[in-house]
């Protein structure tokens, strides 16, 4: 990305929340407070940037962003403003996967957005800088500021490096695969510990196609992260420049009060949709961008994700399901050629307005190809003529469920059901080499409500696939799937079990059929039949009844609306 320094013109900025906070005799009191730790009078005059920063020292995927913000301050007060940088949660995805505190996961979008906006009101910040990384922290910054509607702008702290094992780019997805492969006595302990050595090289988020990189992606397509910012690798020597624009950029947001409102718009929820079809994203993008245009008061739904990703052809070749990660996408041109295939193609609105100023067709324009690149393809010769998701509906699903076809060659499974109330239930069972070929997995009481926190099962999948039996089997859930989940997997299933929903009614033997062409997910009994089991069904009890766990069950909305609480 690139950016001008501001002008002389600049020193003249509006203070449209701050003045009200820092001016007059009857705030005195404030300005003593701001005095006692380092802001003087010049500093309260200028317009106050909040900096929402995720940063947490318990995962790499967001360890460098204290650094990060640093540099953003710098871009600020170079361009005449006064930064504020304060903090929020995050959770790893990773570190707490397959245990309980996966549960706080999906919890805690909530919890960083509710914070943010709390923040920005409580300080009366005139214009806001998010800063994100891990998955959660990513959509959660980006529903604050669509429910703040002040000038406001989205940085990704960029993805980690591939780790080099026995010759070979390695994610931490190979870690969770090699845990299946030791468990089947393919690899040693020895080896097991050599590759977990070597998996996570240092600060970033998880390289492939996962969540947190199909977020940033979305979110630069969307417009509200800066053009050619969100690919630049975490540990980059450039990462500390882009900062610094971003600084900079802020300011001239601010004084063109170019607003979120502008710019998450439905035709731009559409193209942050086909940027996911097109890499082959997560299943993750459709609950949080449902959830960003819940916040932004668009009208979207589960269906839509569906008919732009028929039409959308799958164009990056991007692990798990293929063979590259996200610094391979920096190299080859980042998002903005992503978006270029997709403006070639007629599948991008181009008139969007995005945070540079630009329109995101003109972002698309500036795309710069590496020669003889290979990972994202040209659109006359695509990896797959469809995108990377699709919606399948049944007596199963009369809400919808998601599946990520990008994952599996696979469009279609029948085969008996085999029925989990828990994914610890289920990975145990995966431990002791109880599944069968043919089965269909399901896990169940793992949603929004019923988890709560509705889990990833990336436990579970990446030890199948170790395990050498992936794709001899399916999977379907309540819960959710991690954007490094391979095989046919099939999750956001809606209504959840705990809801009454038709996949609490499923016993151990019953038929289910999985069709990815009649978009059909369906279980093999009459409506009677599953009426009857739905009123004999009791769910385990929570495992949290208060706390901030009982206040989501209660109030959490299903799969296939977002996910959303309030």
């Amino acid at each position: 990305m690139s950016s001008s320094p501001p002008s002389a013109a600049d020193t003249a900025l509006p203070r449209p929340r701050s003045a009200a906070v820092f001016d007059g005799p009857e705030r005195a009191a404030a300005r003593a407070y701001m005095k006692g730790i380092g802001f003087d009078d010049a500093a309260l005059k200028r317009p106050t940037v909040g900096i929402a920063n995720t940063w947490i020292e318990a995962m790499p995927c967001n360890f460098h962003l204290r650094g990060l913000a640093e540099h953003i301050k710098r871009g600020v007060r170079a361009a005449g403003g006064t930064p504020m940088e304060f903090n929020t949660i995050a959770i790893s995805d990773g570190i707490t996967m397959g245990t309980k505190g996966m549960r706080s996961s999906l919890v805690s979008r909530e919890v960083i957005a509710d914070s943010i906006e709390l923040t920005a009101r409580g300080y009366q910040f005139d214009a806001l800088v998010a800063l994100s990384a891990c998955d959660k922290t990513i959509p959660g910054c980006v529903m604050a500021l669509a429910r703040l509607d002040i000038p406001s702008v989205m940085l990704y702290g960029g993805s980690i490096a591939p780790g080099r094992w026995r010759g070979k780019d390695v994610t931490i997805v190979d870690v969770f695969e090699a845990i299946g492969a030791h468990s089947a006595g393919k690899i040693s302990d020895a080896e097991l510990t050599e590759l977990e050595n070597v998996a996570s090289p240092g600060a970033g988020a998880c390289g492939g196609q996962f969540t947190a990189n199909t977020m940033a992606c979305a979110f630069e397509a969307l417009g509200i992260s800066a053009g050619g910012s969100a690919m630049v690798p975490a540990e980059d020597a450039a990462k500390p420049d882009v900062a610094e624009q971003i600084g900079e950029l802020i300011m001239r947001i601010l004084a063109a009060d170019l607003r979120p409102s502008k710019i998450i718009t439905r035709n731009s929820l559409e193209n942050a949709i086909a940027c996911v079809a097109a890499s082959g994203g997560s299943t993750n993008g459709v609950l949080h961008l449902l959830a960003v245009a819940r916040e932004a008061g668009i009208e979207l739904a589960i269906d839509d994700f569906e008919a732009i990703s028929k039409r959308t052809p799958l164009l990056a070749d991007m692990k798990p399901g293929g063979n590259y990660v996200a610094t391979d996408l920096y190299r080859a041109g980042g998002v903005p050629l992503l978006l270029n295939r997709l403006s070639e193609a007629g599948l991008l609105h181009r008139d969007e307005i995005t945070v540079s100023g630009r329109t995101i067709g003109e972002e698309a324009d500036l795309a710069v190809e590496q020669p003889g690149q290979r990972v994202v393809l040209p659109i006359a010769a695509p990896l797959k003529p469809e995108g990377g998701l699709a919606v399948l509906r049944g007596n199963l699903a009369p809400e919808g469920s998601v599946v990520k076809l990008a994952g599996t060659e696979r469009r279609s499974h029948t085969g008996p059901a085999r029925v989990f109330e828990s994914e610890e239930d289920c990975f145990a069972a995966v431990k002791r080499g109880e599944i069968i070929a043919g089965e269909v997995i399901v896990i169940r009481n793992e949603g929004p409500a019923g988890g709560p926190g509705m889990r990833e099962m990336l436990q579970v999948t990446a030890a199948l696939v170790g395990e050498g039996i992936s794709e001899q089997v399916a999977l379907l859930t309540d819960g959710r799937f991690s954007g490094g989940t391979r095989g046919l997997a099939i999750g956001h299933i809606d209504p959840e079990a705990v809801k009454g929903g038709p996949i609490a009614a499923i016993a151990d033997g019953d038929v289910v059929t999985i069709d990815i062409d009649a978009r059909l997910l369906s279980v093999d009994l009459d409506e009677a039949t599953i009426a009857a089991r739905l009123a004999a069904y009791t769910p385990p009890p929570p495992d949290f009844s208060g706390g901030v766990m009982g206040k989501y069950a209660k109030t959490v909305s299903g799969a296939s609306e977002g996910a959303v609480t309030g």
